[in-house]
């Protein structure tokens, strides 16, 4: 049996390997590696097995596993009455991959939840220059999206993730209207059912994101959805969304 100790992956490695995800400690939770780089094919081989990488500026890179695993699938998306009520009103223009590095930009910056303006501060430090810059190589092969929500030309929402065969990994989101970020989340969910995506990834378990429909799963049962969707040909970018009017329906 090894130590409590994350696995140590060299720099410039160039095998993109990674430990079992079963050999993720369990406090922190889910902590399975240290070091490496953020590689387009380092990224691509992390969450094709369900890790992922988390740290701050004055950290190495820190690679995650956690168990158990929030996840929403498409299909058991909820929306509330009054998030309904924004929808129907139409007052935002939602698009995709128009201006992936403002998005991953407003999502560094500081920012509160939706659920409740004045708890859960979030400053986005994790997002260090050296993400921002991977995550756009990825964008730039097709790979990282984002979705934006617009209000009077203004972005005021937007999220972005990862894409590997019918299943997207959702990074993080930003909003500076309320509901904005939702609205980009549900126009997400409704895009990727059309492009029968099956699962979506949301990391860790939140009040925000349960009252969304995510729900968590066993990282045993994760990786074998992994498995099976992953693999299978998923939806090239640049990503366009559908008319909401046409995608909307309630």
């Amino acid at each position: 049996m090894r130590g409590l100790a994350p696995f140590w992956i060299v720099p410039n490695d160039k095998t993109f390997r990674f430990p079992d995800v079963r050999l993720a400690l369990p406090e922190p939770d889910g902590l399975l590696a240290v070091g490496g780089d953020l590689s387009p094919q380092r990224l691509q081989a992390a969450y094709r097995h369900g890790i992922f990488p988390w740290y701050n500026h004055d950290q190495p890179i820190l690679w995650w596993a956690p168990d158990p695993r929030a996840v929403l699938f498409p299909e058991h998306l909820k929306i509330s009455r009054s998030l309904q009520k924004t929808l129907r009103k139409n007052v935002f223009s939602i698009t995709a991959d128009k201006v992936f590095e403002e998005v991953v930009e407003a999502c560094s910056g500081p920012r509160t939840s939706e659920s409740n303006k004045n708890e859960e501060i979030d400053t986005g430090t994790w997002i260090t220059p050296e993400m921002k810059q991977a995550y756009q190589q990825l964008h730039e092969i097709g790979v990282a999206h984002s979705v934006e929500c617009w209000l009077d030309e203004e972005l005021v929402g937007g999220l972005y993730g990862v894409a590997l065969g019918q299943v997207f990994f959702g990074e993080s989101m930003f909003t500076r209207v309320t509901d904005a970020s939702k609205v980009a989340f549900v126009h997400l969910v409704k895009q990727l059912t059309l492009w029968d995506f099956k699962l979506i990834d949301c990391q860790i378990y939140s009040t925000h994101l349960e009252s969304l429909g995510a729900e968590s799963i066993r990282r045993e049962k994760f990786i074998q959805l992994l498995d099976l969707y992953c693999e299978v040909p998923g939806k090239p970018g640049p990503w366009q969304m559908a008319d909401s009017k046409n995608l909307l329906d309630f």
